[in-house]
């Protein structure tokens, strides 16, 4: 009721971001409240059928069985739904994010090949209902990309697209190979959450701006006026040049807002690495250092190595990945489920 009153708060609805998380918090809550009734309400049905069937009308016998029979399938199944929503959620899931797609080794093929995941994500982005804006890219010379990254909004963003972070690496015979031959090249993918200042704290005097003139196209005022920012973080030696926006104060804005990214994106790794440690889980961490799929052409194959599962090539590229997340999901739920065992099999 508490969650519902704040709704009506003036200052809950005059703060968009806080009027999306509590009707959030309230729909999950609302989630859980629903699932108990229904499982208390079968569990008094279990019990009225239980004692029809110590009658002695065998009938009535053969109708009280029948009716558990129908009954506790519906209970092991809300127990596990129950269970499910009662799981330490991550803080994260719901906002929005920065996608971050980096070609690494294998030259202008690892180019190319971060050009095939940008086209694969933006085609899912589009499947979800979701929008993206490109933020700062530099083409590779012979088509796809060195860098880019998008900013990533709608539902939930973060919950499915955090299980696409670490190394993609690709077996496959470039387009530029004259002999043949099948090179392995990869690309790097990078999600990071959207923040704030209360989620990172950026001391001033740890960055060094600088302007300069704008290449390109973007018309005349782009190239005659210093409205491109060279952002450089002392601390972290983190280094952002945004060239994209018309003036220098967006330019800077998107500068700070890609830092902060970038900053909390590694709490969050430094957090997992600790979490990690602790549960003695090394699979599945979604740490950007991660070989986390290959891309077989040869074989038509796409195997994620934390799933230790082969899915068609064909079915990524045409960007339908919500099986390969909704496993990682269900592993990661399992893993939870088996801690919380072994924890109360321990007291």
């Amino acid at each position: 009721m508490a969650l519902t009153e704040r709704l009506g708060d003036p200052d809950v609805i005059a703060d968009s971001n806080l009027l999306r998380k509590i009707m959030s918090d309230r729909s999950k809550s609302e989630e859980v409240v629903t699932s108990y009734e229904e499982y208390e309400a079968l569990k008094i049905e279990l019990d009225e059928a239980k004692e029809l069937f110590n009658t002695d009308d065998s009938e009535m016998k053969e109708m009280a069985r029948e009716e558990m029979r129908g009954i506790e399938p519906q209970l092991e199944g809300l127990e596990e739904v129950i269970r499910l929503l009662l799981l330490p959620k991550d803080p994260n899931d719901d906002r929005n994010v920065m996608l971050e797609i980096r070609a690494g080794t294998g030259g202008s093929e690892a180019n190319i090949f971060a050009g095939d995941l940008v086209d694969v994500y933006r085609k899912y982005i589009s499947s979800q209902g979701w929008k993206s804006t490109e933020m700062m890219s530099s083409l590779g010379d012979e088509g796809g990309y060195k860098s880019i990254t998008l900013d990533v909004r709608g539902d939930r963003v973060y919950s499915k697209m955090k299980w696409e972070a670490g190394v993609h690496r690709v077996q496959r015979v470039p387009k530029t190979e004259t002999q043949g031959r099948v090179h392995t090249s990869t690309a790097t993918v990078a999600i990071m959450p959207e923040c704030d200042e209360v989620d990172v704290k950026i001391d001033k005097t740890d960055l060094q701006i600088t302007t300069m003139r704008s290449g390109g196209a973007g018309g005349q005022n782009v190239n005659k006026v210093e409205t491109a920012v060279d952002l450089l973080h002392k601390p972290t030696g983190i280094r952002i040049k945004c060239t994209q926006q018309r003036s220098q104060l967006k330019n800077k804005e998107q500068a700070m807002k890609m830092l902060m990214g970038k900053l909390y994106d590694i709490q969050i790794e430094e957090r997992q690495a600790e979490e990690r440690e602790r549960r003695g889980n090394q699979v599945g961490t979604g740490g950007r250092s991660e070989k986390i799929r290959t891309y077989n052409w040869k074989d038509s194959r796409c195997s994620d190595h934390r799933l230790g599962q082969n899915f068609p090539l064909a079915q990524f590229l045409s960007a339908d990945i919500d099986p390969m997340i909704s496993a990682m999901i269900a592993q990661d739920q399992a893993e939870k489920l088996k801690e919380l065992a072994d924890e109360s099999s321990a007291q």
